[in-house]
């Protein structure tokens, strides 16, 4: 438990100041964090007024109605009523599904600027006893997604209370990013040429690296990936007269091998490229017959666009080759496909300053991340970054049956988005 420090409140140079008042000590795992905290609120100038207990308490809620992708309607209703107590000055409903665009304006034209989070939970069952376990079947926020939307929900108390200088802030709330099609849906969504933003941001949290730490990297930062489907389809026969029928068996075996080889033949050393059969089948299981269908499923990862598109061409013209050999009818289907996210030079140098402006811990990524986000559909379009944010270094994976977002993160992700709105808003 942490205990309070009354020589640390007494000193601090603005009114009104025990934080600690705001919070659930016993709730609170990380005292350095809160010293960041403490430090960022003196140098900000105590522009910071975030009601913490509220933010944990939306945290909850949400963490407990977790919902599948493309299905974030009752995640999307609970964000709505939470911005009904800081309203925008609009809200864009519906956005790609369920998905919503809170505007805050100032009086002054200027530019505008998106700050995206994510609604969808995983089909992952919640294996931890919390308080606020998810009341969902087989379904839990093992990404964090519900830390991200309670980071941007903050932001709505802080713009609430103090408007841009200049220009409009969107905070984005975005169905499906964990199906690759979120962004998509929203971009697509001729709603969204209401927001037409300049610049955009996100952030992740980052599991394996120090809690609260500042991850950064200009060009790419996230992978694209993309999933393949195969079907084979071809004619069934008697077990025992293989040869009367048109068996897919041997084209799935060689695609299991040629897939897994595309990368070291199709690609340079330095282009990181990876294809990973993860799923292959071959009839049914009957002794007496010999198949007639068999499917097989890859993901592609790349750290640019341009090598996955010359690695998906390979893996196709293997599908269409093999298939011609055994006479079998093939269909491909592409499903789950995330572009690279690439974050704009200026944006990160931005980012940079401003975590060593507040004393936050920071660090820059050598090479891009192998997973991927669908944030880089926005990133391909407007300048911006995906920015990363320390989870812990004993912090279990994301996807992983224990993981919950660490609390301690949601007022240092207010307090990073709230300085970049300053800083490129500001008169």
């Amino acid at each position: 438990m942490i205990q309070k420090s009354q020589s640390v409140v007494k000193n601090l140079p603005f009114k009104e100041i025990d934080i600690f008042s705001q919070l659930r000590i016993e709730e609170l795992k990380y005292r350095a964090i809160f010293i960041i905290y403490l430090k960022m609120r003196i140098q900000t100038g105590d522009k910071m007024e975030v009601k913490l207990d509220e933010l944990l308490d939306l945290r909850k809620t949400l963490h407990r109605n977790a919902e599948l992708s493309g299905k974030e309607e009752k995640t999307s209703a609970l964000i709505k009523d939470y911005l009904n107590i800081y309203p925008p000055d609009n809200v864009i409903d519906g956005l790609g599904g369920y998905g919503l665009g809170a505007i805050y304006k100032s009086k002054s034209e200027g530019p505008t600027v998106l700050i995206r989070c994510d609604l969808d939970a995983l089909p992952i069952p919640e294996s931890i006893d919390l308080e606020y376990s998810s009341q969902a079947d087989e379904v839990s926020h093992k990404c964090g997604h519900d830390g991200h939307m309670t980071i941007v929900s903050g932001l709505a108390q802080v713009l609430h209370n103090t408007r841009p200088e200049r220009g409009r802030v969107v905070l984005l709330y975005q169905p499906g990013e964990e199906v690759g099609k979120g962004a998509q849906w929203v971009l697509d969504d001729e709603k969204f040429s209401q927001i037409a933003p300049d610049y955009v941001f996100a952030l992740h949290n980052l599991p394996g690296f120090p809690l609260g730490q500042v991850i950064y990297r200009e060009g790419t930062f996230a992978s694209a990936s993309k999933g393949l489907i195969v079907e084979l389809m071809g004619e069934t026969s008697h077990a025992a007269e293989p040869q009367k029928g048109k068996s897919p068996a041997m084209a799935v075996a060689q695609l299991i091998n040629g897939f897994s080889a595309i990368s070291q033949f199709h690609s340079a050393l330095n282009d990181a490229a990876q294809v990973t059969v993860i799923h292959a089948r071959v009839g049914e299981r009957a002794f007496g017959t010999s198949p007639g269908y068999g499917t097989v499923m890859a993901t592609l990862r790349s750290h640019s666009d341009e090598v996955m598109d010359r690695i998906s061409a390979k893996c196709e013209d293997m599908v269409k080759g093999l298939s011609k050999s055994w006479n079998l009818k093939t269909k491909i289907q592409w499903d789950e496909i995330f572009p690279s996210t690439v974050n704009d030079s200026e944006m990160v140098k931005l980012i940079a300053l401003i975590a060593n402006d507040l004393g936050l811990d920071k660090f820059e990524q050598p090479i891009p991340f192998p997973w991927s986000e669908d944030f880089g559909n926005f990133t391909d379009r407007y300048k911006g970054a995906l920015i990363g944010l320390g989870a812990g270094e004993n912090q279990p994976a994301l996807h992983h049956p224990t993981y919950d977002f660490p609390d301690d993160l949601i007022i240092i992700g207010v307090q990073l988005f709230e300085e970049i709105i300053r800083r490129l808003l500001s008169k």
